[in-house]
């Protein structure tokens, strides 16, 4: 694997809080690397600098020192409108409360992204993303309509629809029952190996475990770089159920 290039490199990241009673280090020369086309985890405790890490690699915020090159572009002294066209372009969001927007269904959702990129067929390009995390069958429904698993699904297909360099995933399990998070964790390996480049931050070491590495912090700094051997995970797993059968 050293002979492929970084799809995300951070060269000593620092980043500081300023607050009344002082300034607080979040993060303290952060060096890190991920290959493209691989699964990651960041994995650390409440207050690690785990959260902080996240938002830097989302282009949500921006480090006090140090570089972050993202698909070969360095993206460290952007800010404001050009951060946000490399969320837009590079980078898509699955969060553990899943971000659905309610009166919208979940073509909709999954849809959005690509009005705002001015993206031509974007119900169409929405639509074969939602085939892809196996919602065909509900394209049509919003968010109250869909289960806890169902509604990720959509917050994947949204994240994966603009095709970006990298999907970063927030507890994307955090909010779904043991079953239906395995599925989504087989959803995740689906899309691994097609190409996609996904880093997984969570406190959970069972999810960490089915990334190849995972990146522990504490104290805003790396402590370990695990590799873990490969999961298989058997192949596509059956979709959990409507959220009336669910109970």
């Amino acid at each position: 694997m050293e002979s492929v290039k970084p799809l995300l490199e951070l060269k000593d990241i620092v980043k500081r809080y300023h607050l009344d009673a002082g300034d607080v280090l979040a993060l303290d020369r952060i060096n890190l690397q991920i290959l493209r086309g691989e699964m990651f985890a960041i994995t650390g405790p409440s207050g690690s600098g785990k959260s902080t890490l996240m938002n830097i690699l989302g282009c949500l915020d921006v480090a006090d020192q140090g570089e972050y090159i993202l698909d070969g572009e360095d993206v460290s002294e952007l800010a404001g409108d050009q951060l946000s066209s490399i969320r837009n372009r590079k980078i898509g969001f699955v969060f553990q409360s899943f971000n659905l927007l309610p009166r919208l269904s979940a073509l909709e959702n999954v849809e959005m992204p690509l009005l705002y990129a001015g993206v031509h067929r974007a119900r169409e390009v929405a639509t074969e993303a939602l085939e892809t995390v196996g919602l065909a069958e509900r394209i049509h429904h919003e968010p109250s309509q869909l289960s806890g698993g169902q509604r990720q699904r959509v917050a994947i297909a949204r994240a994966i629809v603009t095709n970006p360099a990298i999907i970063l995933a927030d507890e994307p399990t955090g909010n779904l029952d043991s079953r239906v998070g395995r599925d989504i964790l087989n959803l995740f390996h689906d899309l691994n190996a097609q190409g996609r480049t996904i880093v997984i931050v969570t406190h959970d070491s069972g999810v960490a475990k089915h990334c190849a590495r995972e990146a522990r912090i504490r104290d805003g700094r790396v402590t370990d770089i695990l590799e873990h051997p490969p999961i298989h995970m058997g192949g596509a797993t059956e979709m959990d159920p409507p959220l009336a059968a669910a109970g």
